[in-house]
């Protein structure tokens, strides 16, 4: 699995999942329970991940939906 995108934000995370979900690609999110531990401050953001061989088109959906990417 490669990271796509690390975010505190629930709300975009889950639109991010179903957006992918949707066009096929397999999502995994990490460190979801190491957030609601620490009382999700921020100290620990959520990891967006995919399979590599699915990074390309996963980042071009997001790309394509308006999201804002690190660089890869």
């Amino acid at each position: 699995m490669v990271e796509l995108l690390r975010t505190n934000d629930v709300v975009r995370l889950s639109w991010l999942t179903a957006l992918l979900a949707d066009a096929g690609i397999g999502v995994v999110v990490l460190d979801g329970h190491a957030s609601l531990m620490e009382g999700s401050i921020g100290a620990i953001q959520r990891r967006l991940m995919v399979a590599p061989g699915d990074l390309t088109a996963a980042r071009r959906l997001l790309t394509e939906a308006g999201e804002s990417l690190p660089p890869a």
